[in-house]
């Protein structure tokens, strides 16, 4: 009996943990698979697949496995090609048992059991000895623990949680493409805290890797010189004593590649680890951060800490050395546009490298689904079951939303608009000049298709001369931005040069004396003409207040070799 465990993922560089977990688990367990088998580790295996892959396309892979039980992993971001995959599994794979596991499916099975015919089972929570069961008993579903089946929706038998983590393998006994794969990696499972819109509120029984078991799965990843590993612990820091003994072990080991990512709840952090943090240089740790609001009345409504004024003063102690994505959610309850303007100031104000404007999920199972089905909401009726409008935002309100977390990444979040940014964090509401923005932007079709990344400089300038905002600090600016995002074949008409070939070439003589090589990426890095631009500003561009600074002001600007 061979099982095929299928990951369709969000995209090319990521890897499904799931899918690897469970069949490093069943081989460790060496199940036996029929009768006779001394071992199940042959039969099991799993592929991968990506949401933007054609369904035929997957559907074929899945038939050249010759697999006898199909069993997919499912979340919000692949259930809709999952319910176009599964009808036709049978047609290209005659014979096969077909089932699903993961918080998707098995937070809805009467749903998807019902909508889908040739979806024979489900398995609800963690998948590792469900998976070993089912094999061990030859599919026999009214004997396996943890198993949705037809004519069985209420009637399931619950299945314990596994106590001790350490019996879960390492999920990447060969790590390949180590530059072009995101590894996720979890060394705790479930959340003590309850936020009602998410999926993780509803097991709040943590359980820890131990700690020796978590060095030993870093050091492999160190060694391999991965290019990122996504810590998926729900909220990373909840044992001081232990979360930053893994970070001091990272510290002690890192190769100078390797990322690490951790979701963290920054009022909670202790005041050693915040010392801790201080010393943790640029390349090794990035945080993400769900604010989600700074109104309290919608924390309170959706279980999360009232106390931000705790969790601005450590988000600010925190070293910029460490790259910071802070999130928002629009659609909470009690937020409405005026609201979520003040919350998204109070984020923007922290200075993070980037602000993740989201929208609530409206997921099946969470306390968010009853509160909002009993009070008006009107959210997608498929994955990923985003809100449309509440009692405090209409549709169109949410569609404003919408463009403007589109302004946000392109100003914000990419990076190409470091210096105008954060003059406008100085001098204006960061709301308000990007519902500037989006009202201008409505104008000139900005949200009709996507956009290069020149298209927005030009808009901008066009922003500027339109709305006769004669601020030349702004333009300054904006050129000096447009000439740091890297070497240019030509120039907009609106930017104008200050230029002067002598002196760039007398700079780039002075800088190559002075050039640090060992932190360049070849050796005998040499500055020249195609790694470095030159032009002359008006204003100390590079200051931290550059209108205080009017003048002439040389540049050089030397860029990456890649």
């Amino acid at each position: 009996m061979n099982f095929l465990l299928v990951a369709v993922n969000a995209s090319f560089s990521h890897t499904n943990l799931a899918v690897r977990v469970i069949t490093e688990y069943v081989k460790s367990k060496k199940v036996a698979g029929n009768p006779g088998d001394s071992s199940f580790e042959n039969h099991i295996s799993f592929v991968e697949f990506t949401i933007n892959q054609p369904v035929g396309e997957i559907l074929r892979g899945i038939s050249a496995a010759k697999p006898d039980v199909v069993m997919f992993s499912s979340y919000i971001w692949n259930g809709e090609i999952l319910a176009k995959i599964i009808p036709d599994v049978k047609k290209v794979a005659p014979g096969a048992i077909v089932g699903a596991g993961g918080p998707e499916f098995g937070f809805a099975a009467e749903l998807y059991l019902n909508k889908l015919p040739s979806l024979d089972f489900i398995i609800k929570g963690e998948g590792e000895v469900t998976v070993c069961d089912l094999i061990q008993k030859q599919l026999n579903f009214p004997e396996v623990p943890g198993v949705y089946y037809r004519n069985s929706i209420s009637s399931i038998k619950e299945r314990s949680l596994i106590c001790d983590l350490s019996e879960v393998p390492f999920p990447y006994p060969e790590i390949t493409e180590p530059d072009h794969k995101m590894y996720y990696y979890e060394s705790s499972r479930g959340c003590p805290f309850k936020c009602s819109y998410c999926m993780s509120s509803l097991d709040v029984r943590v359980r820890f890797m131990p700690l020796e078991r978590v060095y030993a799965d870093l050091q492999r990843f160190l060694d391999a010189k991965v290019r990122i590993v996504k810590f998926v612990d729900r909220t990373y820091n909840l044992q001081p004593d232990r979360y930053i003994a893994i970070w001091q072990y990272i510290l002690d080991h890192h190769n100078g590649k390797t990322m690490f990512h951790f979701e963290i709840e920054a009022e909670y952090l202790t005041e050693e680890a915040i010392a801790f943090l201080q010393k943790v240089p640029a390349g090794v740790m990035q945080f993400e951060i769900g604010v989600q609001s700074s109104n309290k009345k919608t924390l309170k409504a959706i279980n999360r800490s009232e106390n931000i004024e705790k969790l601005a003063e450590n988000i600010k102690r925190i070293p910029r050395t460490i790259h910071q994505h802070l999130d928002l959610i629009a659609g909470l309850p009690y937020e409405n546009l005026e609201s979520f303007g003040k919350s998204f100031d109070f984020v923007a104000a922290l200075r993070p490298d980037a602000l993740q404007l989201g929208f609530l999920k409206v997921l099946h199972g969470t306390q968010m689904e009853a509160y909002a089905k009993a009070n008006g909401w009107q959210w997608m009726e498929n994955p990923v079951y985003e809100t449309f409008s509440t009692p405090y935002m209409s549709y169109e309100d949410m569609m404003f939303l919408k463009d403007l977390e589109i302004m946000v990444d392109a100003y914000m979040n990419s990076g190409k608009f470091q210096h105008l940014m954060s003059y406008v964090h100085r001098n204006e509401s960061p709301w308000q000049f990007f519902c500037n923005l989006v009202a201008f932007g409505k104008t000139q079709g900005t949200f009709d298709a996507a956009r290069r990344e020149a298209y927005w400089f030009d808009l901008f300038y066009k922003y500027l001369e339109e709305n006769k905002i004669t601020d030349s600090v702004l333009y300054e600016l904006l050129r000096y931005d447009y000439l740091c995002k890297g070497k240019n074949s030509s120039f907009p008409v609106w930017l104008k040069r200050n230029y002067n070939k002598d002196r760039h070439l007398e700079l780039m003589k002075e800088a190559g004396k002075t050039a640090d090589y060992s932190k360049q990426d070849k050796p005998g890095y040499a500055v020249t003409f195609n790694l470095s631009e030159y032009d002359v500003f008006t204003f100390d561009v590079d200051s931290p207040e550059p209108e205080k600074n009017a003048g002439n002001f040389e540049k050089l600007i030397i860029y990456t070799r890649s």
